[in-house]
């Protein structure tokens, strides 16, 4: 008797796997649910990506330096806190000075082509003798000519509004 509600069960149990899939059904639902949560967070996040320093109103530029020398943070100091406390984060409009205020709004010329950018002072540096301002990788590479190079010549103004 307890064999044949064994082998009762298996076949139900069959049946309704076969006929009504509902609870691999329900799995693949949630699975779906939470893959398109990801995704929406990541879109929300890039949709909104420096959009301060994008849309800044220049109202008044003051000369700070020209000929002055520019690198890049490497790819290693992504994540890291920096000196103001923040996370670093290679993708931003940022930048490290030895002096200037953190938070000061920075308009980076490159001398060769006259390509610009517009960087928030985030951290304390560069640690180098001769260079003046380390750059974000994606505000250095948004003002160069030369992507493999690794230092230009720049104008600095600072944005006062």
């Amino acid at each position: 008797m307890a064999f044949h509600a064994i082998i009762m069960s298996y076949w139900t149990l069959l049946f309704f796997d076969i006929f009504f899939p509902l609870r691999k059904i329900l799995k693949m639902r949630k699975l779906l649910i939470y893959i398109l949560f990801i995704f929406s967070l990541t879109a929300a996040a890039q949709g909104n990506r420096d959009s301060i320093c994008e849309n800044t109103p220049i109202e008044k530029l003051t000369f700070y330096k020209e000929n002055a020398h520019a690198s890049y943070y490497h790819d290693k100091f992504d994540g890291r806190k920096t000196a103001s406390g923040v996370r670093f984060d290679n993708s931003k409009l940022t930048a490290a000075h030895k002096k200037l205020p953190f938070g000061t709004k920075l308009k980076i010329t490159n001398e060769k082509n006259n390509k610009s950018v517009i960087v928030v002072i985030n951290d304390r540096g560069p640690f180098i003798n001769g260079r003046e301002i380390d750059l974000s990788k994606r505000a250095f590479m948004d003002i160069t000519s030369n992507k493999k190079g690794g230092v230009v010549f720049v104008k600095i103004e600072i944005i006062e509004n």
